[in-house]
């Protein structure tokens, strides 16, 4: 580039033979004495080095030289000065490129360097050329920078030193020199040619927009060096970043047409902080939805606070997305989990709370709460410290009075917890790998639609997805693997859980999860479980099996269909009832297990697929369909698919309303429960009552409460051989578990019957 030559600037001063009055001896503005006229120059015609020369005695300390012409100076151009001098007479001098810089007008343009190195004229007679490049970058060989605001100088020289010398001086050429610092590639505009410094202190906000305006088209470049950028930056260009950027927390960087995570990272010189900036101009640029990694590999070196990265929002309801990329947590105690005990008192008055709290200020938000009478996944939802109160994510079932809570705040490496609401929020196709020293992500406080897809959450800790409010209303989870730190244990050894949920409307479809404690537990209602595989299995003979999915609402309206559940079971409580024994509502209500694969082996006999926990008295089944499953058991038998956990309290099975258990198959199953259950009875001796014992094959060994339909097959008849006609009654809840029937005719006669017994009404 040579701007003389593209856009026809003039930058070479007048000669000397031209007229010594555009020459100054002072800083070359209108109104400086000139040397036309002057006692100590003249005009020399030719000299037999320079031709036509100036010839000047030094009479002042700076004897100074300066074009009164303006010579231009544009941002990204940089001229070279250069004058040949030679010493006559007097005392030997030295000379230096000079000139005097404007901002614009007749302003002068402060805190620039305004003069070149100086050259020691050492020798009568010899020839020595000075020179200096003037620029508005600080590139390296640049003398004099000035910056974007320089409009032109008066370009000169002095002469200082001891007074008295003779020197003749050649006509000054300026020439523009910008290729010397033109890259392979014509296409990039240069931050530090408009004024950009890379000293890790200089506020460059100014002169990166300033190449981004100039840019046109072009892309920027950040060169070597660290380049600090005080305020928020919006780019509109490409950027190759060589060098790196150092901005506070608050201000943003806007790469337009560079937003993905290579680009940050290499802005900020580090994947992980280039994240944080890239998620920070996520949230606060309409022009993206959508981050993506490019499949980049960030390596963690804590856990990364989602909130605080982009301080000036708590709050975001717009869609975006996380895509295309893998976070690794490093090796160190970033990662350790926090663990507080403290005493508090919790009381029926105030479900959600805890209250006169010890320690409570390093209690944190988002912590596990155990203790006696604690439900699982009880979490800290906010802290009073001053009122020494502890909100918690739900009520507890048996803690009325004082104790010692313990709080464990697991570490996370994806840490939304910090925003009040954030919903809509996506990440597809990333990779969390927690390493076994974290746990993946900790969801915000509230909002709505919180999106996995195609994503991998690999070896948590303690949580795959961690829900301590309602931040999981209408969570999805598709196509994603929660893989298992813990699957070389023994299941009884297993802490950890692949996610929890709080709120409603939760949707988990086409999951895989593998050998966790639990697969999911589900407080809300509304929850669809469907087309997922998890399992929970180990190598111990007849050994014991988790839950895989826990509902800890009774009440759940909850569809569980096509999904592989392998050893582990579907268990539904009511723990989260502050007062657990019934006292009315649905009790366990509104609940689907449908068309699943239902898959144990080397299990103890009396493990069961499919259990009901109350954690009161008085409740009662009423509303739970389940259809269509395949029950199997391998390497032995177990004794039921169903059954009710009566470590709190049974079922009152005289109360079961709308059960319907049918079209299910059994495989190693000794019973093989249904509702309405068929049974085959047949009386080979006449008698007027015929008991027709169900077995234990109503589901949850209920009790025998109905009776659809009975039908003759064959004849029934006297012990004589008559045939009778007369239809029978039945008596309900007949023995000691009251599930038999007894089936009451008018006289006494045998025969067969098929009879349809029902264990709800």
């Amino acid at each position: 580039m040579n701007k003389a030559i593209t856009d026809d600037l003039q930058l070479m001063p007048s000669a000397f033979v031209e007229g010594l009055d555009q020459w100054s001896s002072g800083d070359g503005r209108p109104g400086s004495d000139t040397y036309d006229g002057a006692a100590n120059a003249a005009l020399v015609a030719a000299d037999a080095d320079f031709g036509s020369c100036l010839e000047v005695q030094k009479i002042t300390n700076t004897q100074k030289l300066r074009y009164m012409g303006q010579t231009p100076i544009l941002p990204g151009c940089y001229l070279q000065v250069r004058a040949r001098v030679k010493v006559l007479s007097g005392a030997l001098p030295s000379a230096r490129i000079a000139a005097w810089a404007s901002s614009g007008g007749n302003t002068h343009l402060g805190g620039v360097v305004e003069v070149g190195p100086s050259v020691a004229l050492d020798q009568y007679g010899t020839v020595f050329e000075v020179s200096a490049i003037i620029g508005s970058g600080r590139r390296g060989g640049v003398d004099m920078p000035w910056g974007r605001s320089a409009q032109y100088g008066h370009i000169g020289l002095d002469l200082t030193g001891a007074n008295g010398a003779v020197v003749r001086i050649e006509d000054l050429v300026v020439e523009d020199v910008t290729a010397f610092y033109l890259r392979d590639m014509l296409s990039l505009v240069d931050v530090t040619d408009f004024g950009a410094v890379g000293d890790n202190s200089t506020n460059n906000a100014a002169a990166f927009e300033a190449a981004d305006q100039a840019a046109d088209g072009r892309r920027i470049l950040v060169p070597e060096g660290q380049f600090y950028i005080a305020s928020t930056v919006s780019l509109n260009h490409d950027v190759v970043f060589e060098g790196t950027l150092r901005m506070p927390t608050s201000a943003l960087l806007l790469l337009s047409k560079s937003f993905d995570l290579p680009n940050y990272a290499a802005a900020f010189g580090s994947e992980e902080e280039g994240f944080k900036k890239a998620f920070q101009a996520l949230l606060n640029n309409v022009d993206h939805d959508t981050l993506d990694l490019k499949g980049r590999m960030i390596n963690v070196t804590g856990p990364i606070d989602m909130q605080a990265a982009v301080p000036n929002r708590t709050t975001f309801s717009t869609r975006r997305v996380i895509r295309n990329g893998q976070f690794s947590a490093a090796s160190n105690s970033a990662w350790d989990t926090e663990t507080v005990t403290s005493q508090g008192t919790y009381a029926l008055g105030d479900k959600r709370k805890l209250t006169n709290v010890s320690n409570a200020a390093n209690i944190k938000v988002g912590a596990l709460v155990e203790g006696n009478g604690v439900g699982r996944e009880i979490y800290v939802a906010a802290v009073n410290v001053g009122a020494r109160e502890v909100t918690l994510n739900e009520p507890l079932y048996d803690a009325v009075g004082t104790q010692n809570y313990t709080f464990r705040h697991f570490k996370c490496l994806l840490d939304f917890s910090g925003f009040d609401l954030l919903s809509k929020f996506a990440m597809h196709h990333v990779d969390v790998q927690c390493n076994s020293r974290c746990s993946a992500i900790r969801l915000p406080q509230t909002g709505a639609t919180f999106s996995l897809e195609h994503c991998f959450l690999s070896r948590p800790m303690d949580r795959g997805i961690t829900s301590f409010n309602t931040g999981c209303q209408g969570l999805l989870l598709d196509n994603c693997q929660f893989l298992s730190a813990e699957e070389a244990m023994e299941v009884s050894d297993r802490t950890s859980i692949a996610f929890n949920v709080n709120a409603n409307d939760p949707k988990v479809r086409n999951c895989r999860a593998t050998n966790f404690r639990h697969f999911c537990v589900l407080g809300g209602d509304n929850n669809i479980i469907t087309g997922n595989h998890f399992f929970q299995g180990d190598n111990v003979a007849d050994g014991v099996r988790s839950a895989g999915i826990i509902l800890t609402s009774n009440y759940c309206s909850t569809t569980i269909s096509d999904n592989y559940v392998d050893n582990c079971s579907i268990e539904w409580t009511n723990e989260r009832d502050e007062e657990p024994d019934f006292d009315g509502g649905f009790s366990f209500s509104a609940l689907s297990i449908c068309d699943n694969v239902f898959l144990s082996g080397d299990v103890a006999p009396w493990f069961s697929p499919i259990v009901v926990k109350p954690y009161g008295t008085g409740h009662f089944l009423n509303g739970l369909v389940v259809t269509g499953n395949k029950f199997r058991s391998t390497n032995g038998k177990i004794e039921r698919a169903e059954r009710v956990d009566t470590s709190f309290a049974d079922l009152d099975m005289n109360r079961a309303n709308d059960v319907f258990f049918d079209g299910n198959t059994y495989h190693n199953v000794d019973v093989h429960a249904a509702n309405p259950l068929r049974l085959r009875h047949s009386q080979g001796s006449a008698t007027r009552t015929w008991s027709v014992d169900t077995d234990g094959q109503l589901p949850f060994a209920g009790e025998a409460r109905g009776v659809d339909s009975i039908v003759p097959l064959g004849a029934i008849e006297t012990s004589g051989g008559s045939d009778r006609f007369a239809f029978p009654y039945v008596a309900l809840r007949q023995g000691g578990d009251r599930d038999q029937v007894n089936v009451v005719w008018q006289e006494n006669v045998r025969g067969q019957i098929m009879i349809q017994v029902r264990m709800d009404q």
